[in-house]
C-alpha cells in the first residue's frame, strides 16, 4: 500500500526501513527487559545479537545454495543487493541455535533468558506486520467494516494491524507478569517462576494469531489446505499451555534458576 517514501530525489522501501527500525526496537526492548529482572544485561544483549547475526547469514546462504544458479554468474549478488531474497525457515533454525550456543557459553539461566527476550521477540514479530502492512504481499478478505483498508480500490481486512494490536496487547501482558520483579525481586522469586513471562505472552499472542489468521485471504496453506500460521500457531499454544501447567505445580520446589 506504501511500498516507497519519497524525500526529494530519493526514494526508500519502506519495508527496509521498517525491518532497521525493528531491529533496533527489539535490542532496546531486549536490554531494558534483562535490566527489569536483573539478568546479566551484556549476555543477553549477546544472545540477542548472536541470533540475529546468524540467523541473518543462514537465511541469505541457504537461499543462495537454493537457487546458486541464478548466482553463480555474478558471485557479487551473493553480498549486494541484500534484498533479493532469504530462506526465513533456515535463518529462524540457525539464528535460535546460535543464540541458544551462546547462552550456555555465557552460563545463562534459560528460562529467565526466554523471559528477557519476550519483548524484543514481539517487537519482531510487530515489525513484521508492519513491513507487510505497508509493502508486503498479505491482505485481508473483504469486508464491509469502517476499518477496513483499500487495497487497489477493494476494501479489505486490516489483517496486518489485527497481528500488530495482538503484538502490543502480549508486550502489556508481559509488562504486568513482570511488574513484582520491580518492586519486590524477592517476592517474585517465591510468587513467580523462571520463564512464566515468556509462556503467558506466547498464550496470548498464539491465540490471538490463530483467530486472526482467519481473516487473511492468501494464507499459506499446507498441502492439505490447513493454514500454516495456524498450525504452528496452535502448536505453540498447547505447548506454551502445558509447560504452564507443569511449571505451576513444580513451581513449590524449583530452584531460583535453571543453568542452560
Amino acid at each position: 500500500m506504501y511500498p516507497t517514501l519519497s524525500l526529494g530525489p530519493f526514494v526508500f522501501p519502506t519495508a527496509g526501513i521498517a525491518y532497521l527500525l525493528g531491529i533496533w526496537l527489539s535490542l532496546t526492548l531486549i536490554e531494558r527487559a534483562a535490566k527489569r529482572l536483573h539478568l546479566n544485561v551484556e549476555a543477553v544483549y549477546g544472545v540477542a545479537v548472536t541470533g540475529l547475526l546468524v540467523g541473518f547469514v543462514a537465511a541469505r546462504l541457504l537461499f543462495v545454495m537454493e537457487y546458486w544458479a541464478a548466482f553463480q554468474e555474478n558471485l557479487l549478488g551473493i553480498i549486494w543487493p541484500l534484498t533479493s531474497g532469504y530462506n526465513v525457515a533456515a535463518g529462524v533454525f540457525f539464528g535460535a541455535a546460535g543464540a541458544f550456543f551462546y547462552g550456555r557459553y555465557k552460563q545463562l539461566p534459560f528460562w529467565s533468558t526466554l523471559d528477557a527476550l519476550a519483548p524484543g521477540l514481539l517487537g519482531a514479530l510487530i515489525t513484521i506486520s508492519l513491513a507487510d502492512f505497508l509493502a508486503g504481499p498479505g491482505y485481508g478478505k473483504l469486508t464491509t467494516m469502517p476499518w477496513g483498508v483499500s487495497v487497489f480500490g477493494i476494501r479489505r481486512h486490516p489483517i496486518q494491524l489485527y497481528e500488530i494490536a495482538i503484538g502490543l496487547l502480549a508486550l502489556l501482558l508481559w509488562r504486568q507478569a513482570t511488574e513484582l520483579h520491580v518492586h519486590d525481586p524477592q517476592a517474585a522469586a517465591r510468587r513467580t517462576f523462571p520463564g512464566q513471562a515468556f509462556l503467558l505472552t506466547a498464550v496470548l499472542y498464539s491465540t490471538g494469531r490463530l483467530f486472526v489468521e482467519t481473516f487473511r485471504d492468501n494464507a499459506w496453506l499446507t498441502a492439505n489446505g490447513y493454514h500454516v500460521v495456524q498450525v504452528i500457531s496452535l502448536l505453540a499454544l498447547l505447548g506454551s499451555l502445558v509447560l504452564l501447567a507443569r511449571f505451576s505445580m513444580m513451581q513449590p520446589s524449583l530452584p531460583t534458576a535453571e543453568n542452560l
